[in-house]
């Protein structure tokens, strides 16, 4: 599988800057310290690619758009802020007729607040625009939001599972996804890692109380890489400078290691 980083923070607004590290410091962990997968398998090798950005935003996504149509499918990318989901999901939604998300995450990220695209705003702009229908969306692990996310996800029936929800029953809702998956002819999954408590995840801009462990999303991720339509992942939020103990940076090796 291509492995590409997108080394990019400006999508944060200024809130969550030394993400754009992330890229260099997962692969770099992966490479030295993750040696198989949990099933046992071997690791395979990777193909790692690089998106070169310039530090202006909205180029920043239209060469990341370039970028992901060259490179084709399946593919991993590792961010940088949430905002590359737009860029890279609007390319994505060109090759399939039933294109589908689903969103591990700690917030809706439907929050707009200024006309371009931000890492608080990104799935807004992919429903508004059409590039994803509604019906074909799922978040996971929400737990903290503004009052006009909810009610943008309500008024557009999106499916959405809070962490407390999960917590109740985390077979029932992987379920769910795994059915939900399987209607898509293209299959994209997207974890932002403060999706993750950050007992285990500390190394993210936003740090959200009260979320999945590590061993959960795990659990998540491991069973929906069974599935063949699943031709698209990111991984965005990491930020080497705020970790500790390089925690969140393993963690997010580990997830690759999961995926690829």
């Amino acid at each position: 599988m291509k492995v590409i980083k997108i080394p990019i923070s400006k999508g944060a607004l200024g809130k969550n800057d030394g993400c754009e590290k992330a890229p260099d410091f997962v692969v770099k962990k992966f490479t030295e310290e993750i040696w198989c997968k949990e099933s046992e398998d071997i690791l395979p090798k990777i193909e790692v690619g690089n998106v070169e950005t310039v530090g202006d935003l909205k180029k920043d996504h239209e060469t990341i758009y370039k970028k992901a149509k060259e490179n084709g499918y399946p593919a991993f990318y590792i961010g940088g802020d949430h905002s590359i989901t737009y860029p890279l999901f609007k390319a994505f939604s060109e090759n399939f007729e039933n294109p589908g998300l689903i969103v591990f995450d700690a917030h809706p990220d439907v929050y707009k607040e200024h006309d371009f695209v931000t890492h608080q705003d990104w799935l807004f702009y992919l429903v508004e625009e059409g590039t994803l229908k509604k019906e074909n969306i799922v978040l996971v692990g929400l737990r903290n939001w503004d009052p006009k996310e909810i009610e943008f996800l309500k008024n557009m029936k999106i499916a959405y599972f809070t962490a407390k929800n999960i917590f109740k029953n985390v077979e029932n809702v992987c379920d769910f996804l795994m059915e939900k998956a399987r209607s898509f002819d293209g299959f994209y999954l997207s974890i932002d890692i403060d999706s993750i408590d950050p007992a285990f995840a500390p190394g993210t801009g936003y740090i959200e109380p009260a979320g999945l462990s590590s061993r959960e999303l795990l659990y998540f991720v491991q069973r929906l890489k069974i599935l063949k339509n699943l031709f698209a992942i990111d991984l965005v939020e990491i930020n080497p400078d705020k970790d500790i103990n390089e925690l969140t940076i393993k963690l997010g090796a580990r997830i690759l290691g999961e995926l690829i």
